[in-house]
């Protein structure tokens, strides 16, 4: 288990935006959280970030241009 009971966590929504979280409970590699603003879900442990700079880096890589699939084979 890597978060615990309390712990303040950040998600990235939609790929766009860094979100705080509080940690409410976990088990089996998810983790219930609540936000500041009253709302909650449960999410696997891998998308939670314990710092905002770790959001950040992670928002980066992923936002990374990628390499565009087309159909050069019809033509």
């Amino acid at each position: 288990m890597r978060f615990n009971q309390g712990q303040i966590v950040f998600i990235i929504e939609n790929g766009m935006r860094i979100r705080e979280a509080e940690v409410l409970r976990c088990s089996a590699g998810f983790c219930t959280i609540r936000f500041r603003n009253g709302g909650g879900t449960r999410l696997r442990e891998s998308r939670l970030y314990a710092t905002m700079s770790e959001a950040e880096e992670a928002k980066k890589r992923n936002s990374a241009p990628k390499e565009k699939r087309g159909v050069e084979w019809l033509g």
